[in-house]
């Protein structure tokens, strides 16, 4: 069935949806996106990623299209009209249709486009019990990795890259130590302890990120945000990803070397059904 799609007020078949040769996004990269799950037919932490998409939009002089009660409504109505049960809601904010100039124009009119992806299963995704596989690379991003643009080459080159190797993602390295994953937040666990990167422009402040450590926090988890090596990940009891499409996903092999016991472990197994746990009570 061809799903509808939201595009600057309108709901149209995706074979109608279109945006301009002139818009920034296509022309520059001069967006940003969000993507939220969607478990049960209702959405999984909204408020979090409105947040942050307000966040990314000031950083870059952007103004937002809707307000926030608007954009819920749109993404209620993109979930009914798709009949999506599991699945994501993608949202893309660019500055909008110009001439090609590098300097922004003055009254800029933002481009607003929403699409739905049908994910049956997802909670139950079969990768939650294998584990992933990850290689490292150098991290070559731009600096401001805290905005949430749609400057997304290099981690796709990344993907590509991992999947070259027969690996399943890539965790980026920079200055020696690993910064986040190329669709992910990384982590691993010592004698009990989660380790993750602490917030900064080197990383995305990721909304399932933030979710999963304050639900560690009141696990009784001790968590440390501080940066860590490939070799200190290599060696560590476990390791896992957090993302708004994969929740918690267990890491069991990175650059060929066995994490633990070489099967996901028993932290991002809890953590896993913790945060389904809770994000389904909260859902709206």
């Amino acid at each position: 069935m061809m799903r509808i799609v939201y595009v600057n007020g309108d709901y149209v078949p995706e074979d109608e949806a279109k945006v301009s040769v002139f818009d920034r996004g296509f022309l520059f990269a001069d967006g940003v996106y969000e993507v939220t799950s969607v478990l049960g037919g209702k959405l999984i932490d909204f408020s979090g990623h409105a947040a942050r998409l307000r966040r990314s939009l000031g950083e870059l002089e952007m103004e937002s299209p809707v307000t926030e009660e608007a954009l819920l409504a749109i993404h209620r109505e993109l979930v009914s009209r798709n009949g999506i049960e599991d699945g994501l809601v993608y949202l893309q904010v660019t500055r909008g249709v110009a001439d090609r100039d590098f300097a922004y124009p003055a009254e800029p009119k933002p481009t607003l486009v929403l699409f739905t992806q049908s994910k049956p299963g997802m909670a139950d995704a079969p990768m939650a019990r294998t584990g992933l596989s990850v290689i490292s690379i150098p991290d070559r991003r731009w600096g401001r990795r805290d905005i949430k643009t749609v400057q997304l080459l290099y981690p796709s080159m990344g993907k590509m890259m991992a999947k070259a190797e027969g690996a399943d993602d890539a965790w980026m390295v920079e200055d020696g130590a690993v910064t986040e994953g190329t669709s992910n937040n990384a982590y691993i666990v010592r004698d009990g302890t989660i380790v993750t990167r602490q917030l900064g422009e080197e990383i995305l402040h990721g909304i399932t990120r933030k979710a999963v450590l304050a639900l560690a926090r009141e696990a009784q988890m001790k968590v440390e945000e501080r940066p860590f090596t490939i070799e200190e990940a290599q060696a560590a009891d476990e390791a896992f990803v957090t993302s708004a499409s994969t929740f918690v996903m267990p890491v069991v092999r990175i650059d060929g070397a066995t994490v633990g016991t070489g099967e996901p472990g028993p932290v991002a197994a809890r953590l896993r059904e913790i945060y389904l746990k809770e994000s389904r009570k909260a859902a709206i």
